[in-house]
Formats: C-alpha cells, sequence, structure tokens
C-alpha cells in the first residue's frame, strides 16, 4: 500500500477528531468517498451517538434537541430563532414556533418526573409573549394566524405540566395568558386539523382554573367528529376531497385524539371512549407504514416533521390505551425506539449549531411546504409523549420486540388493502412500501403530485420531489408516468384523480383511477400490487387515450446513483461490478448500488425503450444523488395504447441482497390474464 499523501493525512487526523473510537488502520483503507462521508464540520450530535434503548436514552435524546435551542432565545425569550429563511407567515410567527413547538417535548418531559435544566427560559418566554406590555408581545390572533397553531403545544404544556409553567406565573402573567389564548376564539380557523389546536390551548387553561370557552371546545370537536371516515380513518378536513396522510395519524388528529382521551376523560368520558376505540383499530392499519428497520414509509407533507411520523405510538403510550392483539407494549415501544435509531444515523439533519434543519435526511428545500420556518421540524417533538409515563408503565418496562413482519409466523397481513387512504400496504421480499390513488391536497400544496400523486412510495427509497419546471431531470418521474405534448420541456404527472377505488382481481387488492392532464387526454390506471413467485414486483397498467401527441416516460424507484468506492457516478454493470451499476437495454432500465436493487420492465408495449434518468441532485428525500429507471414511449395523435410495467425493488436491507437480486430480476412477473382480457378489448 502507498503511503498516504499529506493532505490524506490531514483528512484521517480531522476523521480521528470526530471519531476517537475508530482506530487509524481502518480509517486508512476507507474509501475516498466513505472518509468524504464522514469528514463533517462540527461534532456528533448527541442524538446521533444515542442507543435509544430504554427510557432514559429517550430522555436525553429529547434534552439534546432542547439544549441547541439557547443560543436562539430573544433576550425576554419570548422568541426562538433557529433559522434565517422565510416563509408564509410573519417573523414573529416564525420564532414563536421555534419557542413552542418543542415544548411538545419538553412537557412530556416534565409530567414525566424529569427535570430539565433551560426550563425556566421557556417559562419567562411565556410570560414575556402574552404580555401586550412587553417589547416581544406575541400579538392577538387574528383570522387564520399561525399563532393558533403553537398555542396547541403550549395548551398541552399547561395541561400536563402546570406545575412548571403555570404555578410560577404571577396573577397577571396569568390573567395575560388565558386572554392572549382567548383571543382566538372568536377567529375564523381552517376548516381542517387545525380545529384541534383551538381545543388544546383551550384545554390548558381548564387544566389550571383559568377562563376558557367549554362552548368553543364543544362546538370544535363536534365539527372534528364529521371528519372521521371509518375504521378510525380522519380526512385532513371536510368531505369532497381525499387526504389521509400523517396528518390523520402522526400529526395531529389520531395523535390529539388520544392525548385528548386521557385529558378530558372525567368531564368528555363518552367521546374519550369513542376516541380510544378508534386508536385500536387505526393502530391495526398504521403499522403496515412503519418497515421493521424504523423507517416510515414517507408520504404526503410535512415530511421535515421527521420523526413525528411514529408519534401515535408513543401518544398510544401517553393515553394508556391497552394494545390491540396481535399488537403489544413490547411492540410499540419498539417501533418508536428503532425509528429514532433509524434517524441517529443521519446526522445531516442537524445545523452546524445542533438545532435541526429543513429537510429529510440532509437539508432540501426542494421538499419543503410554504408555512415551512425554521421552527417548523421542532414538531418532532410530537415523538416524546410516552416520556410523561413513568419507567414503571408496560410500555418503557416491557422488553423492546421487533416488528410482527419479522416475526414467524408473521400475524400480519404483507398485503392489506386500505380503504379509506385508497392504499393498498405492502411488506413483500423485503420491500415495505404501498400504493396509492386518489388523493391529494385540498389547497395547491408545492410539488402535491409527488407528495400524493406517485404510484408507489417506499420506506426504502423515499420519494422525489421536482426541483423546477423544464426538463424531465428537474420534473423527476419517480414511481409516476409523466406526459409532455411539447417536445419534452414541461411535463405533467398525475395529480388529480377521478373513479379511484379499490377492486378485487384474481383474489386479490387492485388499485384503479382516472386522470385527464389535458381535455382530450384520459389515463386509466391499475395497480398491482407483488404476487406469489415475484415478490420483488409490482404491476402498473396504464391506457393512454390522447387527442394530440404526447411524449412519455414512467420511472420506477429513485435510488442512490454512485459508486461506494469513490462516490462517482455509477458505470454500466459489468462483471467486474456485478453488484453496482446501470443497465438499460430494449425494454429495461435497472440500478444496482449500496442501496439495493431498482429497476422497470415494459412486459407488453413494445415500442418503448429503457433508460436511466439522470435526475437532479437533492430532489430524492433520503439520497441527495439519484438516478431513476426509466422507461420512455412516444404516443401519436388519436392513439390509444396500454402499458404494462412491471416495477422491481430490491433493498439492501435484505439480508444477502447482492446474491438475490438478479435471480429475482431475472424472474419477471406474469402479466395477468384479467389484464390480458382488458388489453385486447
Amino acid at each position: 500500500m502507498n503511503a498516504p499523501s499529506s493532505s490524506l493525512k490531514r483528512t484521517i487526523f480531522t476523521v480521528e477528531q470526530y471519531y476517537p473510537l475508530v482506530s487509524l488502520f481502518p480509517i486508512i483503507k476507507m474509501s475516498t468517498a466513505r472518509i468524504a462521508e464522514t469528514n463533517q464540520q462540527f461534532p456528533t450530535h448527541a442524538f446521533s451517538q444515542n442507543p435509544f434503548k430504554t427510557r432514559d436514552h429517550v430522555v436525553n435524546a429529547c434534552a439534546s434537541l432542547l439544549d441547541p435551542l439557547e443560543s436562539g432565545f430573544s433576550p425576554e425569550c419570548a422568541l426562538v430563532r433557529v433559522g434565517g429563511t422565510g416563509t408564509r407567515f410573519d417573523e414573529t410567527a416564525a420564532q414563536i414556533e421555534g419557542f413552542a413547538r418543542p415544548l411538545w417535548g419538553l412537557a412530556a418531559l416534565l409530567a414525566g418526573g424529569n427535570q430539565y435544566k433551560n426550563t425556566h427560559l421557556f417559562v419567562k418566554g411565556l410570560a414575556s409573549g402574552t404580555n401586550p406590555s412587553s417589547p416581544e408581545f406575541w400579538g392577538n390572533m387574528e383570522d387564520l394566524d399561525q399563532r393558533m397553531v403553537e398555542s396547541c403545544p403550549i395548551g398541552f404544556t399547561l395541561a400536563v405540566a402546570g406545575k412548571d409553567f403555570w404555578d410560577p406565573l404571577s396573577e397577571q402573567e396569568k390573567k395575560n395568558v388565558a386572554a392572549w389564548i382567548g383571543s382566538m376564539n372568536d377567529k375564523e380557523m381552517p376548516n381542517t386539523n387545525w380545529l384541534w389546536f383551538r381545543v388544546f390551548a383551550n384545554l390548558g387553561l381548564k387544566a389550571n382554573g383559568a377562563p376558557y370557552s367549554h362552548q368553543r371546545i364543544e362546538a370544535d370537536m363536534d365539527h372534528l367528529d364529521t371528519f372521521h371516515r371509518g375504521g378510525g380513518w380522519s380526512n385532513d378536513g371536510p368531505e369532497g376531497y381525499t387526504q389521509m396522510d400523517y396528518y390523520s395519524g402522526s400529526f395531529a388528529i389520531q395523535y390529539l385524539q388520544l392525548l385528548y382521551s386521557k385529558l378530558a376523560q372525567d368531564f368528555d368520558p363518552e367521546r374519550a371512549e369513542e376516541y380510544r376505540r378508534r386508536a385500536k383499530t387505526f393502530a391495526l392499519d398504521f403499522i403496515h407504514y412503519q418497515d421493521p428497520d424504523g423507517h416510515s414509509i414517507p408520504f404526503g407533507r410535512s415530511l421535515t416533521y421527521r420523526f413525528a411520523t411514529i408519534a401515535f405510538w408513543s401518544a398510544f403510550a401517553f393515553a394508556d390505551v391497552e394494545p390491540p392483539a396481535p399488537l403489544n407494549w413490547g411492540i410499540m415501544k419498539g417501533l418508536l425506539l428503532r425509528n429514532l435509531r433509524w434517524w441517529s444515523k443521519h446526522p445531516h439533519i442537524f445545523q452546524p449549531n445542533g438545532m435541526l434543519n429543513i429537510g429529510y435526511t440532509y437539508p432540501n428545500y426542494y421538499l419543503a411546504e410554504n408555512y415551512n420556518s425554521p421552527g417548523s421540524p421542532y414538531w418532532c417533538m410530537l415523538a416524546f409523549a410516552a416520556l410523561a409515563q413513568p419507567a414503571t408503565h408496560p410500555f418503557w418496562s416491557s422488553a423492546e420486540e421487533p416488528h410482527p413482519f419479522t416475526q414467524t409466523p408473521n400475524p400480519l397481513p404483507e398485503v392489506k388493502a386500505l380503504k379509506y387512504p385508497l392504499h393498498i400496504m405492502v411488506h413483500k421480499g423485503g420491500h415495505t412500501f404501498l400504493l396509492s390513488s386518489g388523493q391529494k391536497c385540498h389547497y395547491p400544496l408545492k410539488a402535491t403530485q409527488a407528495k400524493y400523486g406517485h404510484f408507489a412510495y417506499s420506506a426504502a427509497f423515499g420519494y422525489s420531489v421536482p426541483t423546477g419546471g423544464y426538463t424531465l431531470e428537474q420534473f423527476v418521474p419517480e414511481s409516476a408516468l409523466a406526459l409532455s405534448d411539447d417536445g419534452g420541456e414541461i411535463w405533467k404527472m398525475r395529480r388529480e384523480v377521478e373513479d379511484a377505488e379499490i377492486l378485487e382481481r384474481e383474489g386479490g387488492p387492485v388499485l384503479y383511477s382516472r386522470m385527464r392532464p389535458w381535455g382530450d387526454v384520459e389515463v386509466k390506471t391499475w395497480l398491482v400490487p407483488p404476487g406469489d413467485g415475484a415478490e420483488n414486483w409490482h404491476l402498473r397498467v396504464h391506457r393512454v387515450e390522447t387527442g394530440r401527441e404526447l411524449q412519455s416516460a414512467e420511472g420506477g424507484f429513485a435510488i442512490a446513483g454512485t459508486r461506494e468506492r469513490d462516490g462517482r457516478v455509477l458505470n454500466s454493470l459489468s462483471n467486474e461490478s456485478p453488484n453496482e451499476g446501470t443497465l438499460a437495454s430494449g425494454l429495461e432500465g435497472l440500478v444496482v448500488s449500496k442501496a439495493g436493487a431498482s429497476g422497470i420492465v415494459e412486459l407488453l408495449q413494445i415500442t418503448r425503450t429503457g433508460g436511466i434518468c439522470n435526475v437532479d441532485a437533492n430532489s430524492n428525500l433520503i439520497e441527495p444523488r439519484t438516478l431513476l429507471p426509466t422507461l420512455y414511449g412516444d404516443l401519436a395523435t388519436g392513439s390509444t395504447t396500454w402499458f404494462v410495467s412491471a416495477v422491481f425493488a430490491m433493498p439492501a436491507s435484505v439480508d444477502g441482497w447482492q446474491g438475490k437480486w438478479k435471480a429475482q430480476w431475472e424472474a419477471r412477473p406474469r402479466i395477468p390474464q384479467w389484464v390480458l382480457d382488458l388489453t385486447s378489448e
């Protein structure tokens, strides 16, 4: 081995400084890609070093997220500055987010009997922020005000940690807090999960004997109950559209129903019991969104909230609801801990100052919503609700158990159709993903076609969002059929659908939907989960009828697209590199990398060609550099064309995947007879 250069020696020194437990010899043997990957501009965050095995570990994690905020407090502590980017609401509201959202974790920590060194800063901030005479007064609420959202964690904190936040206030300060919260009771709110925030703001006052509006609570609760669709599922809003993402579960509705069931059991026992019943039913669906490795399938908006996706299970413990069979406390504990461990492996979720950034596994503004301020990611603190329970609670005292998918026999179905969110949940061939039809946000959300309109969403590969509005590489047709009528400059993908429904074909579920990207173009789609003998494949069947000339491109799952040895873009697969590279020939496209294998094949239409789309960097939530196996085809004016796409995926989390992927890739799925019957009509 040649002696390292002086620059490499300096790199080794830097790595040793931040990774003192790694010996010099293994570092010298590292690839340059690995050295570049581990070379950090700041020491490893305490959260990223947490083993997440016990309640004490979770307490420490909560504190490690709170600690860096100390440097962001304003002089009177009413505001916390997390970053410098803007949002659709005012800067004061953005910094109220930085103050209020961490309270989800701090309040639970205090309610569970723990202490935190900087609690006094938050108490001081509450007093000054609600004081009309203070230079840091938050301002009374107006219609549709972001301050309404942040009043929710404040209300929760007053309800469960009043001894730490209410009792220390003077009588005048208590009146100020009540007046500030009360200023929302006659204001207009969005007809969505926001109504829960006003409920909890009032609950905080009620818990401390302060003036509050019981009438407002009752009216909001009655209306929120109209969002329930069945099976424990609630829509994020009224009828007319379907939006059942993590807001229906962990971010807001189910989560707050569970908290309410605990806080309101004395004065609203009937509703509290109904919410516990819904949670048990919902749990048997929601567990399908969690991968055995801990990650939740990314789907929908606001994913910069990161581990808030797992908060439902933490709220289950907070509310002390008995788990429904086959689930138990050990399984639920494992769901939370494994998710936190998964996130601990992604150090780039933090800024150099230790505060969270906007993004997913790395800083990324392409995925952000227009309401994501620098303080927004701290909605992730919802995940710590279980800390309100002592170490003796069975959630904490039970031994951690693996996901049921890994148990023998598996007590859960590997394919499950969910009627209300219009999802088919799949765990086959070591891959946890969902097939989706019919959802959309009720307002013009950024990248809504990517967050709700894709055909499939994967726990292993995440999803990809557009980075611009010009060329296919910017639109990123990941798990989508993209169409262009202008020579490839602008592309349309599924955003609004018609007639979405779950069908049964050959004894299994199939998702059907129809879309009209233009008035003279109709696309009908059938999504078919993996079948026996082809567990790493799912099918997409499309009927495209067009009154104009179109180009089409359909992508599989976007996957890490760089070589492990040096970090450069993948070359073609070869005998020298059989488990790392790309293949584009005939009717197929394939990418094999450190993340596993992802491919797509056309089974019916010989006019399509396979290729690899070099999509824009930072388009994918999980991997900043990805490649996309893609099928391309042209459609003539007045034509009707059938496509049958077989989509292949084997994550690197599958044991021995490098020795398995090729045989599975070559075991192509059959075209079902019912599909052949359709295409022959």
